[in-house]
């Protein structure tokens, strides 16, 4: 079956309430762009190999090369940039809404503890996870096959260069700090208690899994046959498996110790409160720190397999901010008398 037909029918079957409000990828529209450009195309190459016999052989200055096509351009690209971003924004929002949930904080906590004594939420919970994954899943695969379209069409690398440009403009579905969190909750889930009536659904998720007992920590996400991913719980900075991670806008994964080192911030004035220039230590991005995701779940997937571990990076991280907080006092006071 061809993915077009595949992709109608999950929109089809998807339009509930979990994604009334969410957009897609207008698959079918743009590939009747592409069919129209190339139907363009055949007739403009036609009519030019008419003219070039009439006149002699002489190239008409007007053909098109295909190695880009204004008419098609313009709606394509501005198209997919826009509905990729609305995508981005839905998905990241749904997910953060759903983890806010599962780990509540605050006074919403204690609300969510009382609403467990009369309610389970731990079905629905699960079954719009799924429906989350499947959302940014087909919307990736439909972008990634409307690019080899596009490609195929016109000659050109333009897709591989719109793919650069998504990560550039982090809107990238599947490299997505909200998909590893999407990850890491259902691995969470699956280590707790759940009823058997939800069995059913850790069978979406059986190809996830999280081994930190390896040289290499990894979380292994198989979203389908084609695609899997494997995301690396080592810090880049200090080489050790994640504690307290942070993503930064680039997608990459840091300790928030190591994350506001690079950024020259104490630990306690956080992440996010980095300078506009601070630049990632991985690909030296600008301003990655504002926009940060403290990656709650998967520290809780590290807390949950690795207790030992997580303890003692708790007790180094406090003597850090402990350390760091009697310098500044100390800096601050000496400031304050002109010192």
């Amino acid at each position: 079956m061809k993915f077009g037909t595949i992709y109608e029918e999950y929109l089809r079957e998807e339009q509930n309430k979990y994604l009334a409000k969410c957009s897609h990828v207008e698959y079918k529209r743009l590939k009747k762009v592409l069919k129209r450009c190339r139907v363009d195309r055949a007739l403009q190459e036609h009519c030019t190999n008419v003219d070039q016999q009439e006149e002699g052989g002489n190239e008409s200055p007007d053909i098109c090369k295909c190695n880009s096509c204004t008419s098609c351009d313009q709606m394509f690209f501005t198209e997919l940039t826009k509905e990729a971003s609305e995508i981005a924004g839905c998905f990241s929002s749904r997910v953060q809404r759903l983890l806010n949930l599962h780990v509540p904080s605050g006074f919403l906590r204690y609300i969510w503890r009382v609403r467990q004594c009369f309610i389970d939420d731990q079905q629905i919970m699960l079954q719009e996870g799924r429906v989350l994954l499947n959302y940014v899943t087909m919307n990736a695969i439909a972008i990634r096959k409307i690019l080899k379209k596009y490609d195929k069409i016109h000659g050109s690398v333009s897709g591989r260069d719109f793919k650069s440009k998504m990560q550039t403009d982090h809107i990238e579905l599947l490299q997505s700090p909200w998909l590893i969190e999407l990850g890491a909750f259902h691995l969470n889930c699956n280590s707790s208690d759940i009823d058997e009536t939800v069995g059913f659904l850790k069978n979406e998720f059986k190809n996830f899994s999280c081994d930190l007992t390896e040289a290499r920590p990894l979380m292994t996400m198989a979203i389908s046959e084609t695609m899997k991913y494997e995301y690396n719980l080592t810090c880049p900075i200090c080489l050790d498996t994640l504690f307290n991670p942070y993503a930064l806008s680039c997608g990459h994964l840091f300790c928030k110790g190591c994350a506001c080192g690079a950024a020259s911030v104490y630990i306690f004035q956080g992440v996010k409160s980095a300078p506009p220039e601070a630049k990632c230590p991985v690909c030296r991005a600008v301003g990655v720190f504002a926009h940060a995701v403290h990656m709650t779940e998967l520290d809780l997937l590290i807390k949950t397999r690795s207790k030992d571990y997580w303890r003692q990076r708790l007790r180094e991280e406090r003597n850090e901010m402990v350390k760091q907080s009697k310098e500044y006092w100390d800096s601050q006071a000496m400031l304050s008398m002109g010192i």
